[in-house]
């Protein structure tokens, strides 16, 4: 296997053309490129361009329509209700963008519903972008089933990430991404691409079993984050994702790995908040001051600081991949 670098541009070029020759538009070619693209700079790849031959087959079979408008409808004065319409979860994500930042500003909080929607990527990545606009953001977001109730074998849950980021004055946002399994499904469907053997503590077999056979893994269930606990927490995000958005349970939801049967559904479910809400004190500046406590502490680091890190790399001196990787997505549709 050969390693080759190329610009963040490159690919988002490359990403966008596989999409557009695989029946998807332009605006959502580019859309979902740019997400794949960022989550290849924060150092993701499972949810990179290793992700663009199962997208690409989803759009040419139609389980994701490529084509796809989101709706976005105004609830309340602070409520958003988002239909994906069984598209990419990233335009819908970029659509309710403004006018949920332009809510939060107005009214202090808002919240936004996300359904019949699809994989949404690095959970961090989007609760950033709110950061940026001096927003704190929390983001729930429900996968297909990959995990069991504490004590059973049937997967109920999905691996559902929560991600959380906040506006410092001076620098970079605080950044927490967390998936509730031990490690996303994306870095064991990375290992299953590479042939590659996982920790025995990441996943079990279909009867249960630890395994270190990423394919067994896939057909399993995952380890979750803090046993009992993680599980709780994935039950919360079931509620907020999809119990109150109207999108499919992580049971009901197809697959986001392959290009057969209904569309996935799934949800997310976006939260964001004005520091100020509180009145005269100074928000960005308390959570600088409590960032400072970590980082200057020796040995410690800030959540999200090691992602910018790379980011930052990225944007220099490129994405470093895998040359048949590329060429496998350059086939694509031809």
């Amino acid at each position: 296997m050969s390693d080759v670098t190329i610009s963040a541009s490159q690919a988002r070029r490359l990403i966008a053309g596989a999409l557009e020759r695989s029946r998807t538009s332009a605006q959502n070619a580019i859309a979902v490129a740019d997400a794949l693209v960022a989550a290849e700079l924060v150092g993701q790849a499972g949810h990179g361009l290793r992700r663009v031959a199962a997208y690409a087959g989803q759009a040419q079979s139609g389980k994701v329509d490529g084509f796809a408008v989101p709706i976005v409808t105004a609830t309340r004065p602070a409520g958003l209700a988002v239909d994906a319409a069984n598209g990419f979860a990233y335009p819908a994500l970029n659509s309710v963008f403004e006018p949920l930042a332009s809510a939060a500003h107005t009214h202090g909080i808002a919240i936004a519903g996300i359904r019949r929607s699809h994989h949404c990527g690095v959970a961090g990545v989007i609760v950033e972008r709110y950061a940026h606009a001096g927003l704190v953001a929390l983001l729930f977001a429900n996968t297909p089933a990959a995990m069991a109730p504490w004590g059973g074998k049937e997967a109920i849950f999905g691996t559902n990430p929560i991600a959380f980021a906040a506006p410092m004055a001076d620098g970079d946002p605080v950044v927490v991404d967390v998936s509730l399994s031990k490690v996303a499904r994306g870095k064991i469907m990375a290992a299953s691409q590479k042939q590659q053997p996982i920790p025995e503590n990441w996943a079990f077999d279909a009867e249960g079993r630890p395994t270190t056979d990423p394919d067994a893994a896939l057909g399993g269930t995952m380890a979750p984050l803090g046993e009992a606990k993680g599980l709780g927490l994935a039950l919360m995000v079931e509620v907020l994702a999809a119990g109150l958005t109207g999108a499919n349970y992580a049971r009901e939801a197809s697959s986001f790995f392959d290009a057969s049967g209904e569309p996935p559904g799934v949800g997310q479910t976006i939260i964001a908040i004005d520091p100020e809400v509180f009145g005269p004190v100074s928000a960005m500046q308390r959570i600088g001051e409590l960032s400072a406590m970590i980082e200057v502490m020796p040995g410690a680091r800030l959540p999200g600081r090691r992602r910018q890190k790379l980011r930052h790399k990225g944007e220099t001196e490129g994405i470093v991949t895998d040359m048949a990787l590329v060429a496998q997505i350059e086939a694509i549709g031809r």
